[in-house]
């Protein structure tokens, strides 16, 4: 489902009047017609479409991260996919104020990119990965990942942000990351390992087996990687639930 089959951002149109738009046949801005509404929500549908089209053109994402109400943020994934910045941390606990930041993964056109604590993981490098990105894809990211670089690095992470977990929840998948890409029959080379797993590897590490930073960089990386797996399966599954339910397509 792209962005522009979304009317939900108009003020005064709702899940109910969007769903109704789409079972007239309009499931898209260019297909509006004014006489599907009343005279007021038809002006404001037309102002959104005028000032949306040429926000989207200009690739602002922020725009519409503002405008969808959050449980729709799922739908900026089709639009900015090809661009997304998927991310994702090990720490060495759970609260920024004693614990470190370990390694961070970042994967973006087909690259992924880890950056280690006392090699190359600093602010610097954290801002040039995520300046650009139009939209960053984490799970738990918003609660734990974001504000956990945010005090340690202290950088603004503050691009539009689609916390898979969230979505997952919609869709009745709920527990961690892993136990939900089992669930979807997602793979992993190191299914054993766990955060956990993580901490212990650092410490081996810090202690100088070479070995285990290798082991928590590949396990680091394969959180990252799965979640553009993850994202496209649940995009995908949400476009059936919400728009190809109604429209058949």
């Amino acid at each position: 489902m792209r962005i522009e089959n979304s009317f939900i951002p108009v003020r005064g149109v709702g899940e109910k009047t969007e769903r109704q738009l789409w079972e007239s046949g309009i499931t898209h801005w260019d297909e509006f017609e004014r006489s599907a509404v009343g005279e007021t929500t038809a002006d404001r549908i037309e102002t959104f479409i005028a000032e949306a089209t040429e926000r989207l053109d200009a690739g602002d994402s922020q725009y519409f991260d503002t405008a969808l109400p959050s449980s729709a943020r799922w739908r900026l994934y089709e639009n900015f996919r090809d661009d997304a910045c998927f991310f994702d941390i090990e720490t060495t606990g759970l609260d920024a104020s004693y614990a470190d930041v370990t390694t961070v993964s970042l994967h973006r056109d087909g690259e992924t990119t880890t950056l280690v604590r006392g090699q190359d993981l600093s602010a610097e490098r954290l801002r040039d990965h995520l300046a650009d990105a139009p939209l960053l894809v984490s799970f738990n990211g918003i609660r734990f990942d974001a504000p956990f670089l945010e005090e340690s690095f202290d950088i603004d992470v503050d691009a539009p942000h689609l916390d898979l977990m969230y979505p997952c929840k919609t869709l009745g998948f709920s527990g961690g990351l892993k136990r939900i890409e089992k669930d979807l029959g997602i793979d992993r080379d190191r299914p054993d390992l766990s955060g956990r797993d993580a901490v212990r590897l650092w410490r081996e590490y810090e202690r100088g087996d070479d070995e285990a930073l290798d082991t928590l960089v590949s396990y680091n990386r394969d959180d990252t990687v799965n979640l553009q797996t993850l994202a496209d399966d649940v995009s995908s599954r949400l476009h059936d639930d919400v728009f190809a339910s109604v429209c058949g397509r």
